[in-house]
């Protein structure tokens, strides 16, 4: 069975989509045949951070347009044995996306993948209802600034009002020096203050930001740290042993 998984976030600036770009392709390095939808519409950015940017033709607004195919638009990262890219239009007019659109498109793509990864637009407007409408699970990438966390929860309660259950969080851009401050919140007071579990944290890294520019993914350095954190976060959101 597919698992649709939107990536969200209340703010920007939380490594939303570095966090998506990791997890996919950490799935698809596990073995899984994995999907990444960017519906970041007029701010894309997962073809970037792929290292895909100059084999974009055709993009998710071409699709439900009906201008192409779905096997048109689907850019397969061949780093992996099976790891997918489905982009979003640069131009925000040009998208007219619905939720009924993006539910039927998915319905339709569950049938090839094991995972579908939606990075889904920070906030909680249309366009991140329209993203989130196929999701049974989210995850929501928050940092330890009160204003992120503030956000996240926020999200997190839209998430339960839209019908989704299954969620959780990730704690981004941890810098050590924050434990001993008393202004920084610990992990373990940011746990106690969501309405839902945090399934890791990601530590603040100069290569995460190298991999982000050069459009290599973080985890694709099998024996890192980085890459044995995200394996177990996936066990998390996933439930998987």
């Amino acid at each position: 069975m597919c698992r649709i998984t939107a990536i969200t976030a209340g703010k920007g600036g939380t490594g939303k989509t570095m966090f998506a770009v990791n997890l996919a392709s950490c799935l698809a390095m596990c073995g899984s045949k994995v999907l990444l939808i960017d519906m970041n519409s007029g701010f894309r950015n997962l073809d970037i951070c792929l290292g895909l940017e100059n084999q974009i033709v055709y993009d998710i607004s071409d699709v439900v347009n009906g201008i192409c195919t779905i096997k048109k638009a689907l850019i397969r990262d061949r780093r992996f044995r099976a790891l997918y890219l489905l982009s979003a239009s640069q131009m925000p007019e040009k998208a007219q996306i619905k939720p009924a659109h993006m539910q039927k498109l998915c319905e339709k793509l569950s049938e090839k993948f094991d995972h579908i990864i939606i990075d889904a637009p920070q906030g909680i407007g249309e366009d991140w209802q329209t993203a989130i409408s196929p999701a049974d699970r989210a995850v929501i990438v928050t940092t330890q600034e009160y204003v992120s966390l503030r956000d996240a929860d926020s999200v997190g309660r839209k998430l339960l009002s839209c019908g989704i259950r299954e969620m959780s969080a990730v704690v981004n851009r941890i810098r050590p020096a924050h434990g001993s401050n008393a202004i920084f919140p610990s992990i373990s007071d940011i746990a106690e203050s969501l309405r839902f579990p945090v399934c890791g944290v990601i530590q603040e890294d100069e290569n995460i930001y190298i991999s982000m520019n050069s459009g290599i993914p973080v985890v694709c350095k099998k024996d890192s740290y980085i890459t044995k954190n995200f394996v177990n976060m996936i066990e998390r959101i996933f439930e998987v042993s």
